[in-house]
């Protein structure tokens, strides 16, 4: 049997995510122009941009699949410090877009650009690239660990004015992970891996607002959080109980009629386990749980092809997706405390969409060059 040049079933898998997200983007938010916010707006808006989100990541895709992973290795430290320099322009007030309260856009005409989803690309490839040419250091804190600790650091301090800091806890987790699968001295990473969770957990007990998110999380029923702190939770977790094993049907949500903030963003879950119920939520789980493995997969193969760089880069955008929808299934499930944080490929998000759609683009392009050299092409 003939070996097909691209991964299929990957592809229908992120179809598949795609296209639910564009049906329950536009369920969860046809009735937002009934709320004074988007009086103005009309009931397809949020559908309409959604869709040019798509063509333009289809688009972006298309070229990415394209390019040889030897221009990304070459580019890798430009791409990092491009993003991070976006990362300094979008907090200067003439060119950073504020939104309740948080400057994470860059104002580009009619679309925002979220730098943040640039860097998770970014520091994904360059962690990569970092730990090729690191290789023979990987065991010395000095010049093998500290250097991209280092870098990280520099991202959440811009990250956290933001505040972002949602997106620096993914970045953290793709940079530590990519190093870790890299063979980084296991004993520098335990340490490390202990003072990141500790400068976590002390900016939260430093920062008023996210400890009262944290207080809120463990008791989201209690009346001094039910309609504050815990108010997204506790209407979240109304609609998985509506939804009960399987929905109230499309279209029929009660809490997307603005009783649940952001529910096309970061709580369109909520609205699939309300409409679809629990075996809706279990599809979705297990379409990412699937594409995440499929990931490590073809990374494993490439390293077993001795491409270092293309296996690091197709596990990393692994752990980058991975960590990422399982931080919002648990925000949206009560399991985590509340971040800002889309599920990838499902959520509105115009940045959002375009990032995921070239890291599946460079994932589907390792496996494509994996597929050539097992036939005995030569790249």
């Amino acid at each position: 049997m003939k070996m097909l040049e691209y991964d299929a079933p990957l592809m229908w898998v992120v179809i598949a995510l795609l296209g639910l997200g564009l049906v329950m983007v536009y369920s969860a938010s046809i009735v937002m122009p009934d709320a004074p916010k988007y009086a103005s707006y009309q009931a397809s808006h949020f559908l309409l941009r959604h869709v040019i989100s798509l063509l333009l990541g289809g688009i972006a895709a298309f070229c990415v699949f394209w390019a040889p992973l030897k221009l990304w290795d070459r580019f890798a430290s430009k791409l990092f410090l491009l993003a991070l320099f976006l990362l300094v322009i979008v907090l200067i007030p003439p060119f950073g877009k504020g939104v309740n309260g948080a400057h994470r856009w860059l104002a580009l005409g009619p679309l925002n650009l979220q730098p943040s989803e640039i860097m998770k690309l970014a520091v994904t490839v360059y962690a990569a690239n970092y730990t090729v040419r690191k290789q023979e250091l990987m065991h010395s804190l000095g010049q093998g660990f500290l250097p991209m600790a280092l870098a990280v650091s520099c991202i959440g301090a811009l990250l956290l004015l933001e505040p972002d800091m949602g997106a620096f806890m993914v970045i953290a987790v793709i940079a530590m992970g990519v190093l870790f699968l890299g063979g980084v001295n296991g004993k520098w990473f335990g340490g490390i891996a202990l003072t990141v969770v500790g400068t976590f957990t002390l900016l939260i007990w430093l920062s008023p607002w996210r400890r009262e998110r944290i207080f809120a999380y463990l008791n989201p029923w209690d009346d001094r959080y039910v309609q504050g702190k815990a108010y997204q939770l506790t209407h979240s977790l109304i609609a998985f109980g509506r939804g009960e094993w399987f929905g109230v049907g499309l279209g029929g949500s009660v809490e997307k009629l603005n009783y649940l903030p952001e529910a096309h963003t970061d709580f369109i879950l909520a609205v699939i386990g309300e409409e679809f119920g629990f075996l809706g939520v279990l599809i979705v789980i297990a379409l990412f749980y699937w594409m995440v493995r499929r990931a490590f997969e073809i990374g494993r193969q490439a390293l077993v092809l001795d491409r270092v760089f293309a296996g690091l880069t197709a596990k990393g955008i692994g752990l980058w997706l991975g960590a990422q929808a399982f931080i919002n299934m648990g925000v949206n499930l009560g399991l985590l405390p509340t971040k800002g944080l889309t599920l990838p490929l499902v959520s509105y998000g115009g940045s959002g969409i375009l990032l995921n759609c070239i890291a599946l683009a460079l994932l589907m392009r390792v496996d494509y060059e994996n597929r050539f050299l097992m036939r005995g092409g030569k790249i």
